[in-house]
């Protein structure tokens, strides 16, 4: 248990773990509360910037930029001033001295009650994912805040060459409004395409403001204007206008959010501030590039990437130190990576590449939360899951009310730490389908399949209310993993269903294809379940039809037509499945290539041999998630009394605690 501490009004409570001034609690991050309890602990003494490090990102490699955000994020919380200190002095170039006078005490209860449960705080200072990952230490408390969202702004002049700067003032209001800690802000409206009554039907906490407004422009003059209204009545609380001209546009903006910020009598703190003003490019023609490129990725559309990327590259040729555009091009080779993922040959020079952009805009701004969380994402499908987990942690520590942060940390961790980062994002951003989708997978790991029926559920039901159509928040997957769900229950007709349904969504979203073909393959183990051989060999060749070099697919088909006593075909289609499991291997993607030879195995009558293919693979990957569908695989139900088999299972399962 770490000790308790008082401080002039302050009370720094080690068992509560939390801040307070005359018994209210004071929000803060837990970087900030470590360390608080750092300083206060060693109370008149120099502690240094390396000490701060040690304790704070213990093996995580960060630069002394994010020192001073904590250190900036406490002085706000104690009402400290680096200029006339009253707690937290600068020694410059050497770190920090904490200069209060400052007493140990008791403490509070010895335990904090989470849920009906006592959760008593370790004395011992946890690893820095722990801090981050605890799901009352670490996540933004919007109880109580004002949800808002912000609109694209009209385009009043009519000229389609403005677009990019309607959406482009409502993505950078939106950014800037995030800094102010009394609202919960949500998304841009059109990007979500969610409005308070279609949030509410679909069982998503509907926003209490709007942000809406319009831009105009004549000759080289330029007005926006906006106003924030009540999403339920559309009354106006808040006004805004801004003149100028074009090259004023980042004045401009500023100008809106302080005036909008005014009129809603927000406390803006001066780090909130300092973040609203900050100029990630002075290149007005640099910024315009990089908003073009993100609108055309918005659309999710294949033909649209060439001309993002294109976008990008322009804005860094404008501004080689643009942070953003270097995230941007990032994300639009990670795209080209992820449309080839399901393929024999992925485009592994292009991860490489969205990883190498990431780091780069590290580099340039180590403080940059999208950076960090963008390079979670694209981590997370290497073999580097610690690296990936760290970035995640590093994103949230900086930036924890951003639920894209959020969710890219949750996909790169796995077992408790994925469920609670999750968990995260359905309190701040419910409609996103995938987060289901990322949740089922470490309950199915588990064998907790009603936990993971649960959950696709709730993700269908928001995919059903955004009828199934927008790009930005596609649920392709759902119905073809709550197929397996039903089929490995023994119910053909209702896994039969979904499979269908998700074949009816194939030309939808990122993934549509791609989980089109899994519900092809799913649609097949049905069939020879059945009986239905013919039925079986069809839907194979429909999987092979979209995927044609796709191992699992080929072995399947070779194992229905042995089952039909053609050997010819049976070799043919065998040996095409193990020549893609020879790519898969050579390209280093052991655990698609783990579970396809545990399938040979099958087809080859040795199920001894599967078993030990999969325990292999479960003791050799890198990759937390590697084998997640194992309980489910309709290939592998003919496991269930081999011997050994539930010996990987539970190693399974124990991996996604």
């Amino acid at each position: 248990m770490k000790p308790s501490y008082r401080f002039g009004e302050f009370d720094l409570d080690g068992r509560g773990y939390r801040l307070t001034r005359g018994g209210s609690s004071i929000e803060l991050p837990p970087k900030a509360l470590d360390l608080l309890f750092l300083l206060a602990a060693r109370s008149g003494a120099l502690v240094s910037k390396d000490d701060i490090l040690d304790a704070l990102w213990p093996g995580v490699s960060v630069t002394d930029n994010a020192i001073t955000q904590v250190v900036s994020e406490l002085r706000q919380a104690l009402g400290d001033s680096p200029g006339e200190p009253q707690f937290i002095q600068t020694v410059p170039r050497r770190g920090y001295r904490f200069i209060a006078e400052v007493a140990e005490t008791a403490g509070g209860s010895g335990a904090e009650e989470h849920g009906g449960e006592a959760t008593a705080v370790s004395s011992t200072p946890a690893p820095a994912h722990t801090r981050a990952a605890a799901p009352v230490r670490g996540a933004p408390d919007i109880a109580g805040l004002r949800r808002l969202a912000v609109t694209d702004f009209t385009n009043l002049s009519g000229e389609s060459n403005l677009n990019w700067l309607a959406a482009g003032i409502a993505e950078t209001m939106t950014h800037d409004l995030r800094a102010v800690r009394e609202l919960a802000v949500i998304d841009r409206i059109s990007a979500i395409d969610i409005d308070a009554e279609r949030g509410a039907a679909s069982g998503a906490p509907a926003p209490d403001l709007l942000v809406v407004g319009s831009v105009q422009q004549a000759g080289d003059r330029l007005r926006i204007t906006a106003r924030v209204v009540e999403a339920a009545t559309r009354q106006a609380v808040a006004h805004a206008r801004a003149d100028g001209t074009m090259a004023e546009l980042f004045d401009l903006q500023d100008a809106i959010v302080t005036q909008l910020s005014a009129g809603l009598q927000l406390t803006v703190t001066p780090a909130a501030a300092a973040r609203m003003r900050a100029r990630e490019t002075s290149s007005l023609d640099a910024y315009r590039a990089l908003t073009e490129g993100r609108l055309k990725l918005e659309t999710l559309d294949p033909s649209a990437v060439p001309g993002a990327i294109a976008d990008f590259e322009r804005a860094l040729a404008l501004d080689p130190r643009y942070a953003l555009a270097h995230i941007g091009l990032a994300h639009g080779c990670f795209w080209r990576f992820q449309a080839s993922r399901a393929t024999a040959s992925p485009a592994i020079d292009q991860l490489a590449q969205a990883i190498s952009h990431a780091r780069r805009a590290v580099d340039l701004d180590p403080d940059l939360a999208e950076a960090h969380s963008a390079l979670a994402l694209f981590l997370s499908f290497t073999d580097r899951s610690p690296d990936a987990v760290a970035a995640g942690r590093l994103a949230v520590a900086i930036e924890p009310a951003n639920w894209r942060h959020q969710f890219r940390y949750g996909i790169a961790a796995w077992g408790s730490e994925r469920l609670e980062a999750l968990g995260r994002v359905r309190d701040m951003f419910p409609p996103l389908a995938f987060t289901y989708f990322a949740a089922a997978m470490v309950h199915i790991a588990r064998r907790d399949l009603d936990a993971a029926d649960k959950a696709l559920e709730i993700g269908i039901g928001f995919d059903a209310a955004n009828d199934g159509t927008n790009a930005r928040l596609p649920g392709n997957g759902l119905h073809w993993l709550r197929g397996l769900l039903r089929l490995s229950a023994g119910d053909d007709a209702a896994a039969r269903a979904e499979f269908d349904r998700e074949l009816g969504r194939a030309s939808r979203g990122l993934f549509g294809m791609e989980y089109a073909m899994d519900a092809c393959m799913g649609h097949g183990y049905a069939a020879i379940g059945r009986g239905d051989l013919d039925a079986a060999a069809h839907m194979f060749e429909q999987a092979i039809a979209r995927f044609p070099e796709h191992a699992r697919s080929w072995l399947g088909l070779a194992d229905v037509r042995y089952r039909q006593s053609r050997r010819a075909d049976t070799e043919a289609a065998l040996s095409r499945g193990l020549d893609a499991v020879d790519a898969l291997k050579s390209q280093g993607r052991t655990a698609e290539a783990g579970l396809a030879s545990a399938t040979a195995e099958l087809i080859a009558g040795r199920p001894a041999g599967a078993v030990a293919m999969l325990d292999r693979l479960l003791a050799d990957s890198t990759v937390a998630s590697a084998g997640w569908t194992i309980p489910i695989e309709p290939a592998f139900a003919a496991l269930a009394n081999e011997p050994g088999f539930q010996t990987v299972l539970e190693r399974l399962s124990a991996r996604a605690e």
